[in-house]
């Protein structure tokens, strides 16, 4: 039996071992908003514990966190060193630091679950609850990649990280950011929570912004006397939406990744019925393709906007930005994980996967603005929509988390020998 052989053997062994990780992690709700999430990471650190796994916390002021918008963040290092070791910032000593990041915060479950959004029940061989798939799931593949790794006791040079963090979903700057920033990891690689039929190596940058719409108030019976911002935000709306038009002649060089697009997700105003709204607020989200400036991309919509109500008598418009997060674009030293993955996923899920981008956005971006090459794979369907990510019955199939977690130690192994 060779060492790939012997990794499967000890992740067969241990399965339902880590199936029941799992379900621990998804009964610890991590709805966010509202963001209360430290309760998660303590209880994570605490069945790390019982692997022998020490996790580092590092909680972020109270302050910072509310600030941020949400309640509470505590994010988790997890450090493993192998043969001589080497220490953070030491290059003396050969061999990669690896890190694995995933997120443990979730969008709140929503309407429309047949089974408990919190409960990890067990139905044809898959796994539901928030947060199966997206991404506690890789919590899951990543620590037990590492412990079958380690169950090896093989001679390895360098180290892997667990990084588990709390932010994903309103931007990652607390989570990876604010690790990166305080200086508390700097890894050679990294892996990010994926799916397991293709390695991403690119993704689409998100502009959301905030704009409020203002008119002036006024009775319905006397509409003259007011300035309807409602009326002024739907001509801005139709100016924005006339620019997916556009849009779709511009085409993205990544496979996987089409086309610019935007999108008006909340719109909120007026008062009462029998009254003229005076103030009207929406909120965009622009998807950028990796080829954009976001700068440019921002300055366009702030000028789109502008020329819009200008053609609005008595409106006034406040733009606020609520999120800049740039595209993931591949960095060159990314190929040993690319290649080591792709190998032992065609082996393992007999079938090739391929390396091309996503049209989502994710905190991987901040590793790569830090300059760490690094990749998204983990366990997970061929799709977001097959996951039921960010809707109702969220699932995971479980054989793919078995696979997947296979795929991510031999991974290990092969750029750890």
């Amino acid at each position: 039996m060779n060492d790939y052989q012997r990794l499967d053997a000890w992740i067969d062994a241990h399965f339902d071992e880590e199936v029941r990780f799992l379900q621990d992690l998804v009964r610890v709700p991590t709805d966010t908003p509202p963001g209360n999430n430290a309760p998660h990471a303590e209880r994570t650190a605490e069945l790390l514990r019982g692997f022998g796994f020490e996790a580092e916390k590092h909680p972020v002021a109270e302050a910072e966190v509310k600030a941020y918008g949400l309640q509470s963040i505590t994010n988790l290092i997890v450090r493993r060193r192998y043969g001589e070791g080497r220490k953070q910032g030491d290059e003396s000593v050969p061999g990669p630091i690896v890190a694995l990041n995933a997120h443990g915060d979730v969008v709140p479950p929503g309407e429309g679950w047949t089974h408990d959004p919190y409960g990890g029940e067990i139905v044809d061989g898959k796994i539901y609850g928030r947060a199966t798939a997206v991404s506690k799931g890789d919590f899951a593949s990543f620590t037990f990649a590492v412990r079958a790794l380690e169950s090896l006791q093989a001679k390895l040079k360098g180290g892997v990280e667990l990084h588990f963090t709390y932010d994903e979903e309103w931007g990652g700057e607390l989570g990876p950011g604010w690790l990166l920033k305080k200086g508390l990891t700097k890894p050679d690689l990294m892996i990010a929570a994926g799916f397991s039929y293709e390695v991403v190596t690119a993704h689409n940058g998100c502009l959301q912004m905030e704009v409020t719409v203002h008119g002036k108030m006024a009775h319905a019976a006397i509409p003259d006397t007011g300035v309807d911002a409602l009326q002024g935000a739907v001509r801005i709306l139709e100016a924005l939406y006339a620019q997916n038009t556009l849009y779709k002649q511009v085409s993205s060089k990544v496979a996987g990744i089409r086309h610019p697009y935007l999108n008006v997700g909340l719109i909120q105003g007026g008062t009462n019925t029998n009254v003229v709204p005076g103030k009207v607020v929406f909120k965009l989200d622009r998807r950028m393709i990796p080829e954009e400036n976001p700068q440019q991309v921002e300055a366009n919509i702030r000028q789109v906007i502008a020329d819009a109500a200008a053609r609005c008598p008595g409106i006034t418009v406040e733009i606020r930005r609520m999120l800049l997060a740039n595209a993931l674009k591949p960095l060159p030293g990314n190929q040993p994980l690319v290649a080591a993955i792709q190998k032992h996923g065609r082996e393992l899920f007999g079938q090739e996967i391929p390396a091309m981008g996503t049209t989502l956005y994710t905190d991987v971006r901040l590793y790569g603005e830090a300059g760490i090459p690094g990749v998204i794979y983990g366990a997970g369907p061929r799709t977001v929509l097959e996951s039921h990510a960010k809707r109702a019955d969220e699932r995971l199939d479980l054989q793919d988390l078995r696979r997947a977690t296979k795929v991510v130690a031999r991974t290990l192994l092969d750029l750890l020998s």
